[in-house]
């Protein structure tokens, strides 16, 4: 088997075609120099777990998913941290005198034979993905480094300096050996490395507090001098090209920073505060990984089919609504991918650009420079497109110019903030929109949450009680899994999250109700009758699959 090349393994595996194998060669032999696996995994012909998997047993090692893996620090640092990222390996065990090593690169036999001096033990390879090499390696050495940094930086006393010292020093490559600067980065990476989606610097008379929002929750992260505060601060604001010496008023500034080979694209706003500046820091992987297909939301069948009814009608307004952070931007971007053709003008405007998609005109909002959402929507019309994409119905204005456009002959996407999909209706009325406008442009309103995901690896099972079945709307007891916490989970309970919908359809006798004013309760009771899934109908089926918790459940239940 081991004769056999990686591409013919891949065929036998059923992963590839012979055509595209000639496709991936031919790719290959015009890139002068590149590996098979890079070439395949960038035309994403299989993915990374694929490839190393098939790799794996045609070399006759064991592959290992270091994502769910439980690594133990001693038996990690018996590898020096340059070492491990020299050759993209982590230690996973240690039994008497031969250490196993989990690598991207197992045919590496001059990394085999530098490990086994600097370990002064025998080496065994096992397969990983590069990726999850990479993130295990800055999860496990970040570890223990954060407090002497912490110390380093306070020692230093980096607020005692001049604004103008720290600017200049933001410029000189120097910097990044600064403990503030060290600081800086290690907050932003050991977020993202707990799969933080936003961090918050807040400033307190005796300390400033880091806390970072982890699957809807906000846990502490460190506590810091409040001596250092003014210098971290400063040290954010250099790099989101803020004005240091503004403290008056709140900023807003845009960074990026590279962790474990992931280019991370940070959000960042700026608020005086009775003891200092707060930061708050929104953290968004760039890149194709960042934008999901419609089939990738986590909705139902049910749900999906109504929603790709709703992108198949060429022109009126399809609405994405729910609180900040709900994923709608997420939602939008899935439904321009599958709605974008070659042969059609999709032009968005955002404020800001959250992700670049090929083939799809973004217009950034620049409201100083007089580009509001209402001056773009404006000139959009006039550049002859098919479908427009609103980041979001901030004002009547733009709500008004964007129903026109629907009504017009175009197709509409954009976002609100409202709590459910009927009351939607009447916050556009309510925002100046005239009821006969809604009810003749409107598709379709999706409203959605997240919904937090329970741990595979700890979940405990436990028969629900007569006062959850009746939340649930079933008639008899059923097992539901409640959180406990594990290493997997950071102790949490939970993993991940996952998102919720409830999806609104524009019918005829929808669109006589909407146009004579109803209310909100009214909307919902027609949308019900002829279909659609609450809320809380899709979180309850999400419990009784066993995915997710009656606290979730509750949680959303009384949100809306």
């Amino acid at each position: 088997m081991k004769n056999i090349p990686i591409g013919q393994h891949l065929i036998e595996k059923g992963l590839i075609t012979e055509e595209q194998l000639q496709q991936v060669l031919a790719k290959q032999k015009e890139s002068k120099g590149k590996m098979f696996g890079d070439v395949i995994l960038e035309m994403k012909l299989v993915t990374e777990n694929q490839f190393s998997e098939v790799l794996a047993e045609r070399l006759n090692i064991p592959f290992v998913d270091l994502d769910k893996a439980v690594l133990i620090p001693d038996v990690v640092k018996r590898i020096p941290e340059d070492t491990a990222r020299k050759y993209n390996c982590i230690a996973l065990n240690k039994v008497g005198r031969r250490l196993t090593v989990a690598t991207s690169e197992p045919s590496n036999f001059y990394a085999m034979e530098d490990l086994r001096v600097v370990t002064g033990c025998s080496i065994n390879f096992s397969m990983a993905t590069k990726g999850a090499v990479n993130r295990a390696i800055g999860k496990m050495y970040s570890a223990g480094q954060t407090d002497s940094i912490v110390e380093e930086a306070t020692k230093q006393k980096e607020e005692e300096k001049s604004l103008e010292d720290l600017a200049n020093e933001a410029s000189n490559d120097r910097i990044d050996n600064a403990p503030i600067v060290k600081l800086a980065s290690t907050i932003v990476a050991d977020s993202f490395r707990k799969d933080a989606t936003d961090i918050h610097i807040e400033p307190f008379r005796d300390f400033t507090k880091i806390r970072i929002r982890v699957n809807g929750d906000l846990i502490e992260l460190m506590t810091l001098s409040s001596a250092l505060h003014v210098a971290l601060v400063t040290r954010f604001k250099i790099l989101s090209g803020m004005n240091i010496a503004e403290k008056r008023i709140p900023q807003d500034g845009r960074m990026s920073q590279v962790v474990d080979g992931t280019n991370l694209d940070l959000r960042v706003s700026n608020l005086p505060m009775v003891y200092g500046e707060k930061v708050v820091i929104r953290i968004l992987a760039t890149g194709d990984m960042s934008v999901r297909k419609i089939t990738d939301l986590g909705m139902t069948e049910y749900n999906y089919e109504r929603f790709a009814a709703c992108l198949k009608v060429p022109q009126g307004v399809v609405l994405v609504t729910g609180p900040t952070g709900s994923g709608k931007s997420t939602t939008l971007y899935a439904a321009l991918g599958e709605i974008a053709k070659p042969n059609l003008n999709v032009i968005t405007v955002e404020d800001p650009v959250e992700k670049k998609v090929e083939g799809i005109n973004q217009c950034q909002i620049n409201e100083k420079a007089g580009m509001t959402f209402d001056a773009a929507l404006r000139s959009i019309l006039r550049q002859d497109p098919d479908i427009i994409m609103v980041g979001e119905m901030r004002d009547a204005e733009t709500a008004e110019i964007a129903i026109r456009a629907a009504i017009t002959g175009h197709l509409v996407l954009s976002t609100i903030h409202t709590n459910d999909a009927a009351s939607t209706v009447t916050r556009l009325v309510d925002m100046g929109v005239q009821a006969y406008m809604v009810a003749t442009s409107l598709i379709g309103i999706v409203a959605q949450r997240l919904t937090k995901v329970l741990c595979p690896d700890c979940k405990k099972k436990r028969m629900s009680r007569p006062d959850e079945d009746e939340l649930m709307g079933i008639d008899g007891p059923i097992e539901v899994y409640e959180p406990v916490g594990c290493p997997h989970c950071n102790n949490t309970g939970y993993r991940g999250r996952t998102a919720i919908h409830e999806i609104l359809l524009s019918t005829p006798e929808m669109a006589q109700l909407i146009t004579r004013g109803a209310k909100a309760d009214e909307i919902q009771e027609l949308a019900s009758q002829q279909g659609c899934k609450l809320l809380r109908d899709n979180v309850s089926l999400l419990v009784q699959q066993g995915k997710t918790s009656m606290d979730e459940l509750i949680r959303v239940t009384y949100a809306v």
